[in-house]
């Protein structure tokens, strides 16, 4: 069957899906890319449609995530999908399986282990025998973290004829806010712990993406506590998003061991600054994560954190606050005999909507024109062993996301 579109938006009217379709209307080339966007609302559809820039307008297709019928129908007329559907544990799985039996390319903004584990586990081999190219965390979450140490094991192989075995990532600066929808899927991952405790070892195994057969593990940092960080001379506290981020960077040195070598570490944490007040910042963020994660994890808490104290779903950070958003994370490297090199990653926009967007629908256009299928085959890849350079030229050259060693 011969596509009709290039690429599908599914979920196009959640809130991160509209400022991906704002993107994609602003930046796809009409002579270029034929795009559509999906979902099961077709008068909100239409709604998006028309307040979206005119030149290249998207077309409109009906399909409910829990319709596989629809949705492989949805699958057979594009090559590409981009989902914004969440929480993925809830409402991701009857797509990635469309894709995968129709052997059409996905992309989303996952931030959610456990859905990606499920979908390796079920999924992985299907995706190799039908061509289908699923890449999940195409968002803030992770691209920054797996594209920044791609690009450092680049550098340290050219400049040192090795790859750095040590890899620590900081996130020097962030400016942004959280949206409903990203608190819906961080308490969703608490009920499926509750649900099935076996979720417990996967969430807290650093390798749990890793391919079943990789055994060159190494022993891990997970950053739990403050400290005092040496690399940067500055505090630090735990990172939230490191649990996600440093499965799939060891995901990425599991599937590219030529580019990260043996023995690989990677950990994160972000800074808070020096002196008495970076101290107490790090002290401040570590106990409000460490009560965050201790409320979700006890039912009548999540419950009273859901109905009274998180923001709803479909809300988020306004147009200025995305705006003024930015990130700047940096990544030091020490190869193991002690060469080291440092790579700043930088975007300008709020992290989590406004620059997610922007890598989401990049990595979209890169699987569609930088990725052909007769050259890299089906299967579950991440943004930096499917993409690689050519995504960090697409993010440099169209999104003020910036990547560039120190």
């Amino acid at each position: 069957m011969t596509e009709s579109f290039d690429i599908v938006l599914f979920g196009a009217t959640s809130f991160v899906g509209k400022i991906t379709a704002r993107y994609m209307a602003e930046h796809y080339p009409s002579a270029d890319i034929k795009w559509a966007i999906a979902g099961r609302s077709e008068r909100k559809l239409h709604a998006l449609k028309a307040e979206l820039p005119q030149g290249n307008e998207p077309e409109v297709i009906i399909a409910d995530a829990t319709d596989g019928s629809a949705l492989d129908r949805l699958c057979q007329q594009t090559k590409v999908i981009v989902s914004t559907v969440g929480p993925y544990a809830i409402y991701g799985e009857a797509l990635v399986k469309a894709c995968v039996d129709n052997g059409t390319d996905y992309c989303d903004l996952t931030g959610e282990v456990q859905f990606v584990h499920k979908m390796l586990k079920q999924y992985e081999a299907k995706a190799r025998a039908s061509g289908a190219r699923i890449v999940h965390c195409c968002g803030f979450d992770s691209i920054p973290s797996d594209l920044g140490c791609y690009f450092l094991q680049q550098q340290a192989k050219e400049k040192y004829g090795q790859p750095c075995q040590r890899v620590a990532m900081r996130v020097a600066r962030i400016k942004g806010n959280f949206s409903g929808g990203t608190f819906a899927s961080m308490m969703n991952v608490f009920k499926d712990m509750g649900k099935d405790p076996s979720l417990k070892k996967v969430l807290s195994d650093p390798y749990s993406l890793c391919p079943p057969d990789f055994n060159d593990k190494a022993r891990q940092k997970s950053v739990k506590k403050y400290f005092w960080d040496k690399l940067s001379d500055s505090w630090a506290a735990p990172f939230i998003m490191a649990g996600v981020n440093t499965r799939i960077v060891l995901r990425s040195a599991a599937l590219a061991p030529e580019l990260y070598g043996s023995e690989f570490q990677y950990h994160e944490a972000m800074l808070t600054g020096s002196g008495a007040k970076g101290k107490k910042r790090a002290s401040r963020i570590t106990m409000g994560l460490g009560a965050l994660m201790l409320s979700a994890s006890v039912a009548p808490l999540r419950w009273i954190l859901e109905r009274w104290i998180l923001p709803k779903p479909g809300t988020g950070p306004s147009p200025k606050e995305q705006q003024e958003g930015y990130f700047r994370i940096h990544l030091y490297g020490r190869t193991s005999s002690d060469q080291e090199l440092k790579v700043e990653v930088t975007g300008d926009r709020d992290p989590g909507y406004g620059a997610t967007a922007k890598m989401l629908s990049e990595a979209a256009r890169c699987v569609l024109k930088d990725c052909p299928k007769e050259k890299q085959e089906g299967g579950f890849w991440t943004p930096a062993t499917l993409m690689g350079e050519p995504l960090i030229k697409r993010l440099q050259d169209n999104t003020g996301i910036d990547v560039r060693l120190l």
